[in-house]
């Protein structure tokens, strides 16, 4: 394997990563802005108020998205790692 294709490889596998984890990162995103606006209108400075809703929405799109997550990784590998390896 020389240069071009190492490098082809790790840009591909890093899209794969940034395509995984868009749907948690907005889910995140979301919920942080949803509560710190809810927060900044009523004057509730609880720390505990940021962190469970925010979990709480990762932990549901994670177990939405999941098939999806497994299916791109599981497509990548196939069509990328497994015949760089076998050396197809």
């Amino acid at each position: 394997m020389d240069e071009t294709q190492l490098f082809d490889t790790l840009r591909m596998g890093l899209w794969v990563a940034t395509l995984i984890s868009v749907p948690i990162l907005s889910a995140a995103l979301v919920s942080g802005l949803v509560v710190g606006l809810f927060q900044a209108l009523t004057s509730i400075q609880e720390m505990t108020l940021t962190f469970v809703p925010k979990l709480a929405a990762i932990v549901v799109v994670y177990w939405v998205s999941m098939s999806f997550m497994t299916s791109t990784l599981v497509d990548f590998f196939q069509a990328e790692i497994v015949p760089r390896i076998a050396g197809f």
